[in-house]
């Protein structure tokens, strides 16, 4: 089985889902920008690993290829890339936005232009992430929901573009998961009730849910899905709460 890229693999989702891959019988190539966790989660799974500036699309385009090469190719990449920004317009400076931008939407876009060339001979999967926040109105989340609107853009243009070359592009568009990057939200018991209250199904979001969801879209039996948005968000992206 050829390799699949988990770029951000360092992250709680990123890493939940390199270890459920892995369990699979997967080989992965871990990619991220902090070496002393991508060294420890390698050697966790006994799989490559490359440290690559994630906003530098030349080095992650050569890391990926460098894998391909060494691999005998790659099936699937994976960008579970994210920032989170909770600031209305008004509050949110220019470099605030611009690293928003960068972080989410320039990463994604280099993952694509990086998948495009590696698998366009024997084709394969490029799954993306977004949030519910790109797809319902979400008060002090403007600079994120604008670079994940992107990439909801992006996804589906680019699951046009490669079609014909059996490559499927797919994004995954949680709800609020319970992660390192969103604990200053769930840790407080009011903030966590409230956050729980927006979810039609009036709970939160495990990392374990999203790994499985991108598991499944992943594998070669599910190849007939491309330019799809799949939320795993209890409902946020499209459910008015009754709550």
């Amino acid at each position: 089985m050829s390799t699949i890229a988990i770029i951000g693999s360092t992250g709680t989702i990123g890493s939940v889902l390199s270890r459920r891959l892995v369990r699979s019988g997967h080989q992965l190539l871990l990619v991220g920008r902090n070496e002393e966790k991508l060294r420890a989660l390698s050697e966790e799974l006994d799989q490559p690993y490359a440290n690559v500036d994630l906003t530098n699309s030349l080095l992650l385009e050569e890391a990926l290829m460098k894998a391909a090469d060494a691999a005998g190719g790659i099936y699937g990449i994976v960008n579970c890339v994210g920032s989170l920004l909770l600031k209305s317009a008004h509050t949110t400076t220019d470099e605030e936005f611009r690293t928003i931008v960068e972080t989410n939407l320039f990463t994604a876009f280099a993952t694509v232009r990086a998948g495009a060339k590696l698998l366009r001979e024997q084709g394969g999967s490029i799954i993306l992430f977004a949030s519910a926040a790109a797809e319902i109105g979400i008060a002090n989340h403007e600079a994120i929901a604008a670079a994940k609107a992107g990439v909801i853009g992006l996804a589906r243009s680019a699951a046009a573009s490669y079609a014909s070359k059996n490559i499927r592009v797919n994004v995954v568009s949680p709800g609020l998961i319970r992660t390192d990057m969103t604990r200053r939200i769930w840790e407080s018991s009011a903030s966590a009730t409230a956050s729980a209250q927006m979810h039609a199904l009036g709970r939160l979001g495990e990392p374990e849910q999203v790994a499985s969801l991108v598991d499944w879209l992943i594998n070669p039996e599910n190849d007939f899905i491309t330019g799809q948005v799949i939320g795993v968000d209890g409902g946020l992206g499209h459910l008015l709460s009754r709550r």
